[in-house]
C-alpha cells in the first residue's frame, strides 16, 4: 500500500483554482511566502510518506486495545505522535498568543490532507484537537485559555469533542448529561457519551474534553445545553498536572474502519463528578460547539478527498502492474490499465476527487478571506460563502471518499475483495466518513434549509453567477482539447440554478418537499460546482502553456474534460429528482413498510 505524496495536485488545487499563491503573492497573509508555503509542503510529504504512511496497515490490523480503562495504541503510533508534535505540526493554524504559527486554514487543509491520505485513522486525532483549539479561542475565558491552549496548540495535549449519548445520536435535544455548579466556579458532570474519537489513548499526557451538558435549571431542547472543558488529567495552577480527574473511557468500539483510531464510550462523574468549567454562556454551548464542528466538518470533507486519493493511487498502481487479458488483434496479456473500462474507472476516481478537493479549498479560501480579507464587505460575502460550502464540502467530499473506494476494489477485481491487497481498508475507512460530524442528510438539510435561504437568496445566487462566468470562459476558448466541456458545464450550472428557484421557491410552504429533495440536491450542487473549478483549473493551465502543456497539466486538462462529459450529464436526471422525486417519497408513509 505504498503512498506518493501528491504535492502537485495539492497546489494545483490551491494555487492554480482557488488563488491561493496570488493572495500570499499579494500580502494577504501578511509576511507568509509561496516559498515557505512550498517548503512546509514537501516536508509534510516526506512526514507522511516515511513516518505516518507505513503505520497505516499496522493500525488497521491491530487497532487501538482497552485494558482496565487504559487505551493502548497500535505498534509505532506513540513514536509517530511525538515526532509529529516535535515537528511543530500541531502548531500550524494555531493562534501566535498561544504558540501557534498563525497559518492559512487552507494551508492547514493541504497538511491535513497528507495527513489523511497517508494514515486516516491518524489524522482524525490532530484535526479535531485543531478544532477544540479553535472554540476555546473562539469561545473560552482568558484563564482557560492561558491553561490549556499552549499545550493544545503544539499538540502535547490532545482535544476531543463530546456530544453524542445512547439514547440521543444526532438529535442533541435529547441530551441528559448533566452539569451542576460549584462555589468555586467549576461544574461536577456526570453522563455517559458515545463514538468519542481519541477519548482515550497513549498518544498524549493529557486529554482535554469539550462536554456538551445541562445545568439544573436548562431549558428543555438545545436551547438548554451548555458546553464544558472537562481535562482528563486536571491542571494546577502553574501548569503541571495535578490528580484524575473523575472521566474514564469504559469500552472501545469494534468498528468496520479506521481502526487505529480509538473510538470510545466516556463515563463522567461515577465517583462523584466529573470537574470541568464553562465555555463561553450557560445554555450557549451548541453556538460555541458548532466552531468546532464546522471546523471539523470542512476537514473531515478533506478526509474523505484524502482516502479517495490513497485508493486511487492503489489502483493505478494495480492497474499498472497486473497483467490479464488481451487487446484485440494483440498478441500476450496487457496491463489492465490498457482495457478502457479500468481506465474509465481510474478517471472516474481521480476525477471526483480532484472535483472534491476543490470545493474543500475553496472553502478554505473563503474561510481565510472571511478572516483576512481587506474590507468588511469582503470578509462578509466571503463568510456567507463559506457558510454555503461547508456542507457541501463535507457530504460531497465524503460521498466522493465512498464511490471511488469501492472503485478502488472494483479496480482489483477479486483481489480487491481479499484483505491482503489493502484495497478493501480504504473502502471500510471511508464508510464512517459521511456519517460522523453530522451525517451526509444533516448537512443537505442544513444547505437546502439554512444556507440557501440566507439574505433572500442572495449568497447561493452569486455563487452560481461565479460558476456562469467559468462556464462562458470553457464555452468561448474553442480549445479542442476542452471537446465538449463548455457546454457539459454550462448545461450543469443551469440545471442547478433551476433546481436552485425550485429548492427556494418550495421552501417556503412545502418543507417535506425541500427536505426529501435536498440529498439530490447537494449531488448536482457538487457536481455542478466541482465540474466548474476542474474546468477553471483547466482554462488557467491551457491559457499558461500557450497551446504546449505538459503531461501533468495536459492529464489535468483531460480529467476536466472526463468529469464535464461523463459526470456532469448527472445534473439533468437530479434537476429532475429534485422536483418530482419528493412525491413518491410523500405516498411512501410509514405503514407500507409493515406490509
Amino acid at each position: 500500500m505504498s503512498f506518493t505524496p501528491h504535492i502537485n495536485d495539492l497546489k494545483h488545487a490551491m494555487n492554480t483554482i482557488s488563488g491561493f499563491s496570488d493572495l500570499v503573492e499579494g500580502g494577504t497573509y501578511g509576511e507568509l511566502s509561496n516559498d515557505l508555503v512550498e517548503a512546509v509542503l514537501e516536508e509534510a510529504g516526506k512526514f507522511a510518506a516515511e513516518v505516518l504512511a507505513p503505520l497505516n496497515e499496522v493500525g488497521d490490523k491491530h487497532g487501538a486495545k482497552l485494558k482496565d480503562t487504559v487505551v493502548t495504541t497500535a505498534p509505532g503510533w506513540a513514536q509517530a505522535y511525538g515526532e509529529w508534535v516535535a515537528g511543530g505540526w500541531g502548531t500550524l493554524p494555531c493562534e501566535p498568543d498561544y504558540g501557534g504559527q498563525g497559518l492559512p486554514i487552507t494551508m492547514s487543509l493541504a497538511v491535513q490532507e497528507l495527513w489523511n491520505t497517508a494514515n486516516s485513522a491518524f489524522g482524525i486525532g490532530t484535526l479535531l484537537t485543531q478544532g477544540a483549539v479553535e472554540a476555546i479561542v473562539s469561545h473560552g475565558s482568558d484563564a482557560l485559555r492561558e491553561k490549556y491552549l499552549h499545550k493544545m496548540s503544539s499538540g502535547e495535549w490532545m482535544g476531543t469533542m463530546n456530544l453524542t449519548e445512547p439514547q440521543a445520536g444526532s438529535d442533541l435535544a435529547a441530551l441528559r448529561t448533566k452539569a451542576e455548579p460549584q462555589d468555586d466556579g467549576s461544574y461536577k458532570i456526570t453522563g455517559t457519551k458515545i463514538f468519542i474519537t481519541h477519548g482515550e489513548h497513549d498518544l498524549t499526557e493529557n486529554i482535554i474534553h469539550l462536554v456538551l451538558a445541562r445545568l439544573p435549571d436548562a431549558p428543555e431542547g438545545t436551547r438548554g445545553i451548555s458546553l464544558f472543558l472537562v481535562p482528563k488529567i486536571l491542571v494546577n495552577d502553574d501548569g503541571s498536572l495535578g490528580q484524575r480527574n473523575d472521566v474514564k473511557c469504559v469500552g472501545v468500539e469494534e468498528k468496520l474502519g479506521i481502526h487505529g483510531s480509538p473510538t470510545c464510550v466516556m463515563a463522567y462523574g461515577e465517583d462523584g463528578g466529573a470537574i470541568g468549567w464553562l465555555v463561553g454562556e450557560e445554555n450557549r454551548g451548541l453556538n460555541c460547539m458548532f466552531t468546532m464542528m464546522n471546523n471539523a466538518r470542512l476537514h473531515v470533507g478533506m478526509q474523505g478527498v484524502a482516502i479517495a486519493e490513497r485508493a486511487y493511487q492503489q489502483a493505478l498502481a494495480y492497474a499498472q502492474d497486473r497483467k490479464q487479458g488481451r487487446r484485440p488483434g494483440e498478441d500476450g496479456m496487457v496491463a489492465i490499465i490498457e482495457h478502457p473500462d479500468i481506465r474509465r474507472m481510474l478517471m472516474t476516481m481521480r476525477g471526483l476527487t480532484a472535483a472534491a478537493r476543490a470545493i474543500c479549498f475553496a472553502t478554505a479560501r473563503a474561510l481565510d478571506l472571511s478572516r483576512h480579507g481587506g474590507a468588511e464587505d469582503e470578509r462578509t460575502s466571503n463568510d456567507d460563502l463559506a457558510s454555503l460550502l461547508t456542507p457541501v464540502a463535507k457530504a460531497f467530499g465524503t460521498d466522493v471518499g465512498c464511490d471511488v473506494s469501492s472503485l478502488g476494489v472494483q479496480v482489483h477485481g477479486g483481489m480487491g475483495f481479499i484483505e491482503e491487497t489493502g484495497a478493501a481498508q480504504h473502502f471500510r475507512d471511508a464508510r464512517i466518513t459521511p456519517i460522523y460530524e453530522g451525517t451526509n442528510g444533516i448537512q443537505a438539510i442544513d444547505l437546502a434549509t439554512r444556507k440557501l435561504p440566507m439574505k433572500g437568496g442572495a449568497v447561493v445566487k452569486q455563487h452560481i453567477a461565479e460558476l456562469k462566468c467559468i462556464a462562458e470562459a470553457a464555452l468561448a476558448s474553442n480549445n479542442p482539447a476542452f471537446g465538449q466541456m463548455g457546454y457539459a458545464l454550462n448545461e450543469a450550472v443551469d440545471d442547478l440554478e433551476e433546481a436552485t428557484d425550485w429548492m427556494l421557491e418550495t421552501l417556503a410552504d412545502q418543507q417535506d418537499q425541500v427536505l426529501a429533495s435536498a440529498t439530490p440536491y447537494l449531488r448536482l450542487f457538487g457536481l455542478a460546482s466541482g465540474g466548474a473549478y476542474l474546468a477553471k483549473g483547466a482554462l488557467a493551465l491551457a491559457q499558461s502553456a500557450n497551446g504546449e502543456a505538459n503531461n501533468a497539466d495536459q492529464a489535468r486538462i483531460t480529467i476536466a474534460r472526463y468529469v464535464a462529459e461523463n459526470h456532469l450529464p448527472e445534473t439533468k436526471g437530479l434537476k429532475t429528482i429534485v422536483r418530482t422525486g419528493a412525491d413518491a417519497i410523500a405516498a411512501a408513509t410509514p405503514d407500507i413498510f409493515a406490509s
